[in-house]
């Protein structure tokens, strides 16, 4: 069964606030893209990041990968960074599955999704988890950081702090990378 947009949004406050991370909700009109969403992020104290969600060429792993806006990524350069082979976007079913989360709304806060099982298949990494979460090295540097709340009608800024408690919290393998903002 879909979610509705109101109910993915207030599952993930209501996981925020159950573990008491701090949080600032910022609502707006659905951003699908990093391009609409600027406009509305102007005003919002925050290191604002791009989302993406890749399968492997076997369809048996996935990855997120979070970086800082501005900055670009080829794919090509991407496989070689993460070392995980041939990438592609995974499709909307598979967002939906691993992740809870629906294209254009792609963001961490979906790993509440995620979390750890012993009933394995195919889908997850031997730690029990669908997702590896791959991170811009620049964000550990950030004082707060914002995403949609699995939904594009909204935006939810942690403080760092709160942002590795969250990490800790969902308990899968994360990586930093070093991302430039030329590639």
């Amino acid at each position: 069964m879909e979610k509705t947009e109101n109910a993915r949004i207030a599952e993930v406050i209501a996981f925020l606030e159950e573990h008491g991370l701090a949080y600032e909700l910022h609502t707006h009109p659905p951003l699908p893209t990093i391009e609409l969403a600027l406009e509305y992020w102007k005003d919002i104290d925050s290191t604002h990041c791009k989302n993406l969600f890749f399968r492997n060429h076997k369809g048996n792993r996935h990855y997120l990968v979070v970086f800082e806006c501005h900055k670009e990524l080829a794919i090509h350069s991407l496989e070689r960074m993460l070392k995980q082979g041939k990438l592609s976007f995974a499709s909307a079913e598979r967002m939906e599955r691993c992740l809870g989360l629906l294209p254009g709304s792609v963001s961490p806060l979906g790993l509440i999704h995620d979390m750890k099982t012993d009933e394995l298949t195919k889908e997850h990494f031997p730690n029990g988890y669908r997702v590896k979460l791959f991170l811009d090295k620049d964000l550990q540097v950030s004082e707060k950081i914002s995403f949609h709340p699995c939904d594009n009608t909204a935006s939810v800024v942690l403080s760092n702090a709160d942002f590795m408690r969250y990490l800790e919290i969902w308990g899968g393998e994360y990586e930093w990378l070093e991302v430039s903002p030329e590639f």
